[in-house]
């Protein structure tokens, strides 16, 4: 479900569902101001949300709120355009600021022209659910730690004293170790004769396509046809770790998408 708990006068309110609600009404309502996607609930939220209940759903004494599975957020998603937007990225990623979205929308839009693999609704849901869980919102394109646990990990290709730190995980969906790093930069075209080249895989543009190529070396466009999320998980993982956020960011996306 796109959303948890109830959104609106009343309601739970939380902040990942306050923001689908926005997104959504902003796509539909196309208002003059557009409400703030920030997941703030306010009574600019709480207005545009009566205004739908009145416009569309036919209610005579609008309350104010959606509830998760309530009638309001069905008409919604009737209602709603399907198709990856500013406010729909917003409202997918729950954590991303104003700016991430305004730096990985036209990203998004430029490889989904170009690769199949994310390039229709369904398989673009999966993967935008499994690069917003990997990187909390398109927030972390780099490893928090430093890398040195990886040092000496010959499974990786780290055989060079120092390769742990210098080849540790970037991208929404890191890239790990020198071997992955190497036939990334084969694939892109990077110039490895730069120190620091590794470094250029957290800039958002190879932070995404990294992830794309990932995406379509494990031939995760199929499990996302199959609407397999466990198998998607699996192969990014190794487990299940997180699958529940997962699946709501998949819920999420779905909602604006599907």
């Amino acid at each position: 479900m796109a959303i948890q708990h109830s959104v609106g006068a009343g309601g739970h309110n939380t902040p990942a569902d306050v923001r689908v609600i926005q997104a959504a009404l902003n796509s539909i309502l196309k208002p003059q101001k557009p409400l703030a996607v920030d997941g703030l609930i306010g009574p600019a939220t709480i207005a545009a949300v009566r205004e739908f209940q009145a416009d569309e759903v036919g209610m005579q004494r609008p309350d104010g709120r959606v509830d998760a599975g309530g009638r309001t957020l069905r008409v919604l998603a009737g209602c709603l355009p399907k198709g990856l937007s500013r406010d729909a990225l917003a409202g997918v990623m729950p954590s991303a600021s104003t700016a991430t979205v305004d730096t990985y929308l036209p990203l998004l839009d430029q490889q989904c022209a170009c690769h199949s693999a994310i390039g229709s609704p369904h398989r673009l849901a999966h993967f935008l659910a499994q690069i917003g869980h990997e990187s909390l919102s398109l927030q972390l394109t780099e490893e928090l730690a430093s890398g040195q646990a990886y040092e000496g990990r010959s499974d990786l290709g780290n055989t060079h004293p120092g390769d742990g730190v210098r080849f540790k995980g970037r991208g929404l969906i890191q890239l790990t170790g020198r071997y992955n790093y190497e036939r990334y930069a084969a694939f892109a075209g990077l110039d490895t004769s730069q120190p620091d080249w590794p470094e250029q895989v957290a800039h958002p543009d190879h932070a995404l396509a990294v992830s794309i190529w990932f995406w379509e070396q494990r031939g995760l466009a199929t499990k996302a046809d199959q609407d397999d999320i466990r198998g998607i998980t699996r192969t990014i993982n190794g487990g299940c770790n997180g699958l529940d956020d997962r699946e709501s960011y998949l819920a999420r996306a779905k909602f604006f998408l599907v």
